[in-house]
């Protein structure tokens, strides 16, 4: 049985851990509320795009020739899931890579090449460490990404389709629905869907109907708006990302602490049952020592 000096140290441990994952869970707290305000203030721009892009596409007399509309058969796959820089997030990180990992099996048995791409250190370090072949990767910014750091790779992305050396651009993130629940999303970024620009009966197909004049042509315009499209959802991916990390950040830090103060309830109890058998043990040794003097 441990003595009660063992017990005490192990409780003031057990007490400072609880004091960094109740810090941790405020953190966590205060930047998840900074992304939401992140994701609500860009849903906008990227509504906007969409009715944009609607209003060029039916001025366009063709859509051939822009390259990230072409659809080709697949022989490669470019697989980009989005994780965190830190751990200390639960199931977030692993999650991610689960799915990942799930479409390459897929696809090896439509016998479709992976060609890995990643956001984050915790998914390139699993990559890696698995021997897998990392064609780019980009970290320090899943905390709180930048529109700058976002276009570096939906330019990289949208070079390899372009190019054809790969076919498709799957991009793996966990979407924010609540603090406690994060679902995981597989979205095909590149081709572009061509259903994205064909009139609709939605209240945003409505928003540019009329007699437009467009200078440049229609098509230009639309061949620099695809490349801007790729970058937005790839922003808005990175944020739904960045919001689900910090929620699960905070729920199991939250976790964290409610089991460290279960711990230190059970630890108390076991050092003051050693503390009384202590004692038992000094007053049955006392009374021991006066009979043997009485005798």
């Amino acid at each position: 049985m441990a003595s009660v000096q063992d017990i005490k140290r192990r409780v003031r441990s057990v007490q400072n851990t609880r004091k960094i994952t109740r810090a941790m869970e405020l953190v966590a707290a205060a930047k998840l509320r900074r992304a939401q305000s992140r994701i609500e203030a860009m849903r906008p721009y990227a509504e906007r795009m969409q009715e944009l892009m609607v209003g060029v596409a039916r001025a366009s007399t063709s859509l051939q020739g822009l390259p990230l509309l072409q659809r080709r058969d697949v022989r490669k796959t470019a697989i980009l899931p989005l994780t965190g820089d830190r751990g200390l997030a639960g199931a977030f990180n692993a999650q991610i890579l689960r799915e990942a990992f799930a479409i390459e099996r897929r696809l090896d048995g439509e016998n479709v090449a992976a060609h890995w791409i990643v956001a984050g250190k915790k998914g390139a370090s699993t990559l890696r460490f698995r021997r897998y072949e990392v064609g780019q990767a980009w970290t320090g910014f899943s905390d709180s990404p930048r529109y700058a750091d976002v276009q570096a790779i939906a330019h990289h992305v949208s070079e390899l389709y372009s190019e054809q050396e790969v076919d498709r651009v799957v991009v793996i993130y966990n979407h924010f629905e609540s603090a406690l629940t994060q679902r995981v999303v597989a979205q095909e970024v590149l081709p572009i869907p061509e259903s994205l620009l064909e009139a609709g009966d939605d209240e945003h197909s409505h928003a540019l109907l009329g007699d437009f004049i467009y200078e440049p042509e229609p098509e230009q315009i639309l061949e620099r708006l695809l490349p801007v499209y790729v970058e937005t959802e790839l922003y808005r991916a990175l944020l739904e990302s960045a919001a689900s990390e910090q929620g699960a950040r905070m729920t199991a830090m939250r976790n964290a602490s409610k089991n460290a103060g279960e711990l230190i309830d059970s630890l108390t109890l076991q050092m003051n049952r050693a503390r009384q058998a202590e004692i038992t043990q000094e007053i049955l040794e006392v009374v021991a020592g006066a009979d043997a003097l009485t005798s």
